[in-house]
């Protein structure tokens, strides 16, 4: 889907299908294009439009360029981070004269709080590059609320596995779930980490193209600050990192620990079983001297010695607290 937009210096509208472009017209938003959209563009512009696959290259040359007067800057953006493992996707921004090109195989909320902020005059939209800046203060933004996000996810899960020692529920899976919960948001963090990394990025060759464009003051200001958001961003996911590998070793020490538990119950209940086994060997022999075969209470006697043999061992075991 192909959306053009022009501005009026405060605002954006949605471009008249039948109108023809003018210096206006700042914003051509390609959302999972048809290829008659991409040519369409590249004819307006006469730029060349990347496709799907050259968006995922990683190498730095692929994703940073110039070609024919026009920057190119891809970048890897998280999003839907309200649902338990946010998707990653890749966002391609296009600097050609006063426009400015997005191209995106998703649709994240970044977009819609931009174009929220312009309806309601809070964002300046005169040109490619202040579109451009909006759009990336405002992906900035959805990955602070992500990272608030995770560290909430976080505290919870330090809670349950913390608490977990007391509980001790048999049959209970609540140490696998946390696991999965803990790797879960590990991957996310390292999703968000990647995604800052690349914006950062974006944000460098951006201002390196907003000065060759001699840009207004105003919107390398912007630029400027919004590197500095990304960079205590990365603090703040270098912290969650650490934390999320911390609650993920803890919650394997946990799992180890029920397991040594478990170890250690069959471990006492063979040693409390060996003194009744050696009672039941000793009088299961078929030696007809046995001064017991032919006792009327012999049976009770032995018995009563296996549970007695029993009772000692783990008598000492719990005065040693060792149950």
């Amino acid at each position: 889907m192909l959306t053009i937009y022009d501005t009026t210096g405060h605002s954006l509208l949605k471009h008249n299908e039948t109108a023809p472009m003018t210096k206006d017209t700042v914003w051509y938003d390609l959302l999972d294009p048809t290829p008659e959209e991409d040519a369409f563009v590249e004819r307006c512009l006469n730029i060349s439009v990347p496709t799907r696959a050259e968006m995922r290259e990683i190498e730095a040359s692929s994703r940073f360029y110039q070609e024919n007067g026009a920057s190119y800057m891809t970048a890897f953006i998280v999003h839907n981070i309200e649902a338990n493992v946010p998707t990653g996707s890749t966002v391609t921004f296009i600097l050609a004269g006063n426009a400015l090109v997005t191209v995106r195989y998703a649709n994240p909320k970044a977009f819609q709080m931009y174009l929220q902020r312009v309806s309601k005059g809070d964002a300046n939209c005169n040109s490619g590059a202040a579109v451009m800046i909006g759009l990336i203060e405002s992906l900035v933004e959805r990955k602070a609320d992500l990272i608030q996000l995770i560290q909430d996810r976080a505290d919870k899960i330090a809670n349950a596995i913390f608490e977990h020692q007391g509980e001790r529920r048999r049959g209970e899976r609540k140490l696998d779930v946390l696991l999965k919960g803990t790797g879960a948001q590990g991957d996310t963090v390292a999703r968000a980490q990647e995604s800052a990394t690349s914006l950062e990025r974006v944000v460098h060759f951006f201002e390196v193209a907003a000065c060759e464009r001699n840009c207004d003051a105003k919107i390398l200001q912007r630029i400027q600050g919004a590197e500095k958001d990304i960079n205590s961003l990365q603090e703040n996911m270098q912290f969650l990192s650490t934390r999320m590998n911390f609650l993920l070793d803890a919650t394997l020490g946990m799992i180890s620990n029920e397991q040594n538990q478990i170890i250690k119950l069959f471990s006492v209940m063979a040693v409390m079983l060996m003194p009744p086994t050696l009672v039941a060997s000793v009088y299961g022999m078929n030696f007809e001297a046995i001064q017991e075969f032919k006792w009327a209470q012999g049976y009770h006697w032995a018995l009563g010695l296996m549970f007695v043999s029993a009772l000692i061992p783990y008598l000492y075991f719990r005065h040693k607290r060792w149950l």
